[in-house]
């Protein structure tokens, strides 16, 4: 384990910006987001969570997958080039991290999403403990742990320092081309560290959803949750606004469309949303034709149809954002303690 003065920090973010696009948290307008660090810019470390996750970096919200030219009757398609160069995610929170790891379940699986694993290939993830859990915080449901995140580096800050753990062997690599910043911890160091985890994890367990139960959704038959009743009241305040899936974490869901520029016809991806109408929209109509069935497609996929074929993993992992940005303060906490069971209520 190393540290460093946070003082010194800036010389730090210059370090790894020598050899690498380094991304952050960054103040802008008021919003929190992730963005690329200059030091022109006004830095957002203490904030527990950015409006949007920094999945973007991995599977971003647009992208062009080919472009396609035509002269006379030669077509020739172009694919893009993929990220062949390295980058670093500075201050990525745990259930961050386990997102990545969720859409590591859906673009790693064969066939494999090249575009994706390159970017993870070339990702260095430096994660940031959270010093202070917020109310809408409920990672501890899923196993996550916000006092000892994963990730290539590990980092606690505590007082004036910032502690450095390498945990991967590309942290290792980043870690060994900053030792000249980077001092050894000593035991002093750890015992520091160790004192900040304890104290993290008291808070954990004072939060309001500290004892969310998702005992039910592993227990119970899939068409009793799908036909429960509770659906037919929960679903009637959504908006169907898809604010929700745009600043979850784990949401993966995506359309692919042309675009003629007028030289050549680019074909791209962007992020989709399985509350708007028109999502999985076919000749013949649509397979969900009302909110409701809309709603219910998107907690069951959550909850029941990606643990069932993922060894148990939830495609949630209580970061808190749609409870803190849904415009009708709806969200996957009212779902599971409605069709679960909680032992805080």
């Amino acid at each position: 384990m190393y540290k460093i003065a946070k003082e010194q920090l800036p010389s730090l973010f210059a370090a790894i910006k020598a050899q690498m696009d380094l991304y952050m948290p960054l103040t802008k307008n008021g919003q929190v987001n992730y963005g690329i660090w200059s030091e022109e810019e006004e830095t957002a470390l203490d904030a527990l969570n950015s409006v949007k996750s920094p999945k973007d970096f991995f599977f971003p919200q647009s992208e062009t997958l080919y472009t396609c030219y035509m002269e006379g009757k030669n077509i020739s398609v172009t694919p893009e080039e993929l990220r062949d160069a390295p980058f670093a995610v500075f201050g990525i929170r745990a259930c961050d991290v386990q997102g990545l790891t969720v859409l590591d379940q859906v673009f790693l699986a064969d066939p494999v999403d090249s575009y994706y694993k390159a970017r993870r290939e070339h990702g260095i993830l430096i994660s940031a403990a959270c010093h202070e859990p917020e109310e809408t915080c409920f990672c501890k449901a899923f196993g996550i742990d916000a006092h000892d995140p994963a990730g290539d580096v590990a980092t606690w800050t505590v007082g004036d320092t910032l502690y450095w753990e390498p945990k991967t062997e590309k942290g290792e690599k980043l870690t060994e081309s900053l030792n000249a910043l980077l001092a050894p911890a000593g035991d002093e160091g750890k015992e520091a560290v160790k004192k900040e985890q304890e104290d993290i994890c008291a808070i954990t367990e004072k939060l309001p959803y500290a004892n969310l139960s998702l005992d039910a959704f592993k227990e119970a038959e899939l068409l009793d949750l799908f036909n429960s009743p509770k659906w037919d009241e929960l679903y009637k305040a959504c908006l169907g606004c898809g604010t929700c899936t745009f600043i979850c974490p784990t949401c993966q869901c995506y359309d692919i469309r042309d675009y003629n520029t007028g030289r050549e016809i680019k074909r791209f991806r962007c992020w989709d949303s399985c509350m708007y109408s028109d999502f999985t929209l076919m000749a013949h109509g649509n397979i969900r034709n009302t909110q409701k069935e809309r709603f219910r497609q998107r907690f069951m996929h959550k909850l029941v149809y990606f643990p069932e074929n993922n060894d148990g993993m939830f495609s949630c992992v209580g970061c808190g954002r749609c409870v803190n940005k849904c415009p009708s303060n709806l969200n996957i906490v009212k779902v599971i303690k409605s069709l679960g069971v909680s032992r805080d209520v």
